[in-house]
């Protein structure tokens, strides 16, 4: 792309939100182009953080990833004292008020459409609006979003595989061309020196050190190009290799995707080729990233799905609620629920903060079909564990497992445990790692261990009912109940 020789702002500003990357980053490319001087700002949000727990690792890999964008403003921009500028403080509050602290004239962001975003970027807005300043923002978290892909009447989307074709059909080389603005990088400018500080740490905002760095999950741009680097010569595997949790088959590029450090239309250009050409990993992989722009048009058409179900009907089933609810639920979360593939998925969200794409349809039908228990619940916890957590994929997710959702699995199709453990955890060896007190059973024995050692009986060295639970339900009881649970949808009568 070409840039224009003469900007149309003396000083701008860089509002970095979900993109803390230099590289095809939309918003910085107009922000560059049109301002003689730039500044860059990150807001670590009390309106947001404020509601996470003290042990979060999404704050890591935040604060890792902003000390490596910080890095790279003052290398590229060949200015020791430029770099990001990274407030712990309200971001409807801090932006307006910088903003004139720094006499810009223009503030620049990528969109985020989230309904809580959208409310303070409507606030940003009016308040430098107040003060003459100019707020635009830009479309980069998705190929399309909003209404951008609709049906021939005009309406938005609700099931996926024609939203697909009509997604496939619409693009074009021009929608994942990157936004290269490396020649203005020398327009970032230097920082006052009262805001020329470090990027604070996690113990500096009031949160804990993690255990992130053990997790093998790198953080910043770099950290993403590396995992783009190891994914490409798996690429052409992903539709045979995605489903099994003991293989290394995903990108593992998704908490990357949810920050920003990575831009999608580098990994559509990644796919997109290959796809066309025949490659059924490239088509089944491009396949997750449509999805992606699926869920988020559906939360923007769509926002009552934060609370409810896209299907307002599924919104009359009744759930089980009171304290044995609660304490189903607590088994769950702990992954002591007696299902080993179950368990051993919940361990290790709470473990690492990642499960593999097929565990979490496994434990999020386990949850609401097997347990009987609102989908809700199981969102909120995502929403606090998954280090990828997106709002439009989580729920779209979960409104999914519980059929609630667009183009939902029908209420009928319940995943049986065992069969999923037997299918893709064949040998055991995704249960082993996270369940070790499996370590000398046989691969046979560890999909319905109490087949093999009823309670109170030990089988190599585990006494079932103590070192390890009995089931907590009995699936296929579970399943009837689920059916009659979920006949209210199609009989209101019943309820």
């Amino acid at each position: 792309m070409t840039t224009p020789s003469d900007p149309q702002f003396a000083t701008g500003m860089m509002w970095f939100r979900r993109d803390l990357r230099l590289q095809d980053n939309k918003a910085l490319f107009f922000a560059l182009k049109r301002s003689k001087k730039l500044h860059a700002v990150f807001i670590l949000d009390k309106d947001i953080l404020g509601h996470l727990p003290a042990y979060d690792r999404r704050v890591e890999f935040i604060t890792q990833s902003l000390r490596a964008l910080d890095e790279s403003i003052r290398s590229v921009s060949k200015k020791p004292t430029s770099g990001l500028i990274v407030q712990f403080t309200s971001a409807a509050q801090a932006i307006p008020q910088l903003a004139t602290q720094l006499g810009v004239d223009a503030v620049f962001a990528n969109h985020d459409d989230e309904p809580q975003s959208l409310e303070r970027d409507a606030v940003v807005r009016g308040r430098l609006a107040q003060k003459g300043i100019h707020f635009e923002t830009h479309k980069d978290h998705v190929i399309f979003e909003r209404s951008e892909v609709l049906t021939l009447s005009g309406t938005p989307y609700g099931v996926f595989t024609p939203y697909k074709n009509a997604w496939l059909k619409k693009l074009l080389p021009e929608h994942i061309k990157p936004h290269d603005a490396s020649a203005l990088f020398e327009r970032f400018c230097a920082r006052e020196a009262e805001l020329c500080r470090a990027v604070p740490s996690v113990e500096d905002i009031g949160f804990e050190t993690t255990n992130l760095n053990q997790l093998h999950l790198p953080t910043g741009e770099l950290g993403a190009h590396a995992l783009i680097k190891d994914f490409k010569p798996r690429l052409s595997l992903y539709k045979d290799s995605r489903d099994f949790p003991a293989i290394k088959g995903p990108s593992y590029l998704s908490t990357h995707l949810r920050f920003g450090t990575v831009s999608i239309r580098e990994l559509v250009a990644l796919s997109w080729p290959k796809s066309q050409q025949g490659d059924p990993g490239a088509a089944t992989w491009l396949s997750e990233l449509v999805w992606r722009d699926f869920y988020h048009q559906i939360l923007h058409h769509h926002p009552r799905v934060v609370t409810g179900a896209f299907k307002p009907e599924y919104d009359r089933i009744h759930w089980e609620s009171g304290a044995q609810a609660k304490k189903l639920f607590k088994a769950w979360c702990e992954g002591e629920t007696g299902y080993p593939l179950v368990d051993a998925a919940m361990k290790q969200i709470n473990q690492t903060g990642y499960m593999h794409n097929r565990l979490r349809m496994v434990v999020a039908s386990f949850l609401v079909k097997d347990l009987g228990i609102d989908w809700k619940w199981g969102e909120a916890y995502f929403a606090t564990h998954l280090n990828d957590f997106d709002l439009a994929a989580n729920n779209g997710g979960w409104q999914w497992a519980s059929s609630s959702g667009c183009d939902a699995q029908p209420y009928f199709r319940i995943f049986n445990p065992i069969t999923q453990s037997e299918k893709f955890d064949p040998e055991g060896k995704f249960i082993k790692k996270y369940l070790p007190q499996f370590k000398d059973w046989p691969s046979k024995a560890l999909h319905a261990p109490w087949l093999a050692a009823p309670k109170g009986e030990t089988f190599k060295g585990l006494q079932m009912g103590k070192d390890y639970p009995m089931p907590i339900i009995d699936h296929a009881k579970a399943r009837e109940s689920t059916l009659k649970r979920y006949a209210v949808v199609k009989n209101p009568n019943l309820g």
